[in-house]
């Protein structure tokens, strides 16, 4: 992940080893991490059973908002990408038993490896 985009609070892909240790206490038995995406301090943790929001807060990060989303609860989602002059994509989730989605904005090029993880993914 670049400088630039870390600034900018866009998402990039990580490897999976980097967050391993960090992650291991939070998963299942039989639950393996699959793909990371990572902005800043905030991750989208994709496992084999759920999507992982992990939002770090405060100036020192050590607050953290851990967002667990079984993918049977995801309803539906919805990708939009960047044209030519724009930087970002949106991501929306809709989840079963909320009205508005969940909302994040993309770094243009992990659109695909996100929306790839969810159509494997989901039910």
């Amino acid at each position: 992940m670049g400088l630039l985009d870390g600034l900018l609070g866009h998402a990039a892909e990580i490897d999976v080893s980097e967050v391993a240790d960090e992650l291991a206490p939070m998963l299942g038995e039989n639950e393996a991490i699959q793909r990371v995406f990572k902005e800043i301090r905030d991750m989208y943790v994709f496992t084999s059973k759920r999507l992982i929001l992990i939002d770090k807060q405060g100036l020192t990060g050590k607050k953290v908002d851990y967002h667990s989303i079984p993918y049977k609860a995801i309803v539906q989602f919805k990708l939009e990408t960047a044209g030519h002059f724009d930087l970002d994509a949106e991501l929306k989730i809709w989840v079963s038993g909320q009205s508005e989605p969940i909302e994040k904005e993309l770094k243009k090029d992990t659109v695909v490896g996100i929306q790839q993880t969810l159509a494997t993914f989901l039910p």
